[in-house]
């Protein structure tokens, strides 16, 4: 499978900039639950974060996942990264933009930063890629609707 991480400089690019109207964003606070002994934020937390995003990206864009399922089509994970460059800590606030990177009929690519509330700096910065699948865990083709919907999502 063809590795995305040639990608982060495009999702930088997409996320960073503010005058881009195809990226949204979501305002998170870690929370007691996702620290370690430290107070730090769990590297796994990360993950759940991008999925938090992901999700309110689909539904803003007027593609909710739950629409997706109803179809019998599924967006499975075939492949995640993130690379952390500051970390989080307990109650801290911070923004997840997210946007879609690369759209075709099998396979959708979200890309992510974590930014601080006021600096708007990096915190984390990554990408996860998706395989349609139906019902079957069979690989499928977004049905047209759909496709068109994700396609006009992007810059």
């Amino acid at each position: 499978m063809k590795s995305y991480r040639n990608l982060e400089k495009y999702g930088n690019k997409i996320a960073l900039d503010l005058n881009n109207k195809n990226f949204i964003q979501v305002e998170q606070r870690v929370r007691y639950s996702e620290t370690d002994q430290m107070g730090i934020a769990h590297n796994k937390c990360y993950f759940e974060w991008f999925e938090i995003s992901r999700t309110e990206y689909c539904r803003q864009k007027n593609i909710p996942y739950k629409d997706i399922e109803a179809k019998g089509y599924y967006l499975v994970v075939a492949e995640a990264y993130c690379r952390y460059k500051k970390p989080l800590r307990y109650d801290e606030k911070f923004l997840i933009r997210v946007s879609a990177g690369d759209v075709s009929p099998k396979k959708v690519v979200f890309i992510y930063k974590l930014l601080t509330m006021k600096e708007k700096k990096l915190i984390a910065s990554g990408y996860t890629v998706h395989i349609v699948t139906n019902s079957k865990a069979q690989v499928c083709s977004l049905p047209e609707d759909i496709l068109e919907k994700f396609k006009n999502s992007m810059p």
